[in-house]
């Protein structure tokens, strides 16, 4: 089980024109700005928007379904916990040190040949507003950690009280089939848009 992270990394390069494309068409009120500095990037900035008005800036991290050309998928996977030399490390979706204001949902991805994009649909997050729904729900940062204890060894789909697994969300634990074993929370677009922390800009 290799880590993918170099080969992500490629292809989310000869992703970044069309999402340029597309950011300019509709994004009209704001300019905005790629950030190329690994650092920034490792905090969570992969574009900073500064809303032509009034100054004021966002920062954006940009997460690409790049596991799922040419497929259409209606939920996204946000990253719990990860592994990482044997220890269980924090993932970015609760990370207090990342700077995210908002993630861009990048999925329905489609490519004619390999490396060149032609279509994909981009969903802003809301990062705060989620987390607060979620704590909302007693899903907050120590639940999920006593629910990956208790679940210690758990391969596929775990459902959660509060979230109905069809039309709302679950958990998914990656532990036989990825490098870094990752646990993610599952969440349909359509329900982030329902509860107002989402709005699809394609």
């Amino acid at each position: 089980m290799k880590s993918k992270f170099k080969a992500d990394l490629s292809k989310e390069q000869h992703l970044a024109p069309l999402l340029n494309l597309y950011y300019q068409k509709h994004l009209k009120r704001y300019s905005f700005q790629r950030i190329v500095d690994l650092e920034q990037q490792l905090l969570g900035i992969d574009l900073i928007l500064t809303n032509k008005k009034d100054g004021a800036t966002y920062f954006v991290d940009e997460k690409a379904q790049l596991d799922y050309i040419n497929e259409r998928l209606p939920t996204f996977a946000f990253e719990l916990f990860y592994g990482k030399n044997n220890k269980r490390r924090q993932g970015w979706l609760l990370d207090t040190t990342k700077k995210t204001h908002f993630y861009a949902l990048v999925t329905s991805i489609f490519s004619d040949e390999k490396n060149l994009f032609t279509f994909c649909n981009i969903t802003f997050v809301n990062r705060e507003k989620l987390i607060q729904h979620l704590t909302g729900l007693g899903l907050h940062q120590e639940r999920f950690q006593e629910i990956a204890i208790k679940h210690k060894g758990h391969h596929g789909k775990l459902g959660l009280e509060k979230l109905h697994p069809w039309h709302e969300g679950y958990l998914f634990f990656s532990t036989q089939n990825k490098a870094e074993q990752p646990i993610n929370l599952i969440l349909k677009l359509d329900y982030l848009i329902a509860i107002g922390v989402a709005k699809r800009l394609v």
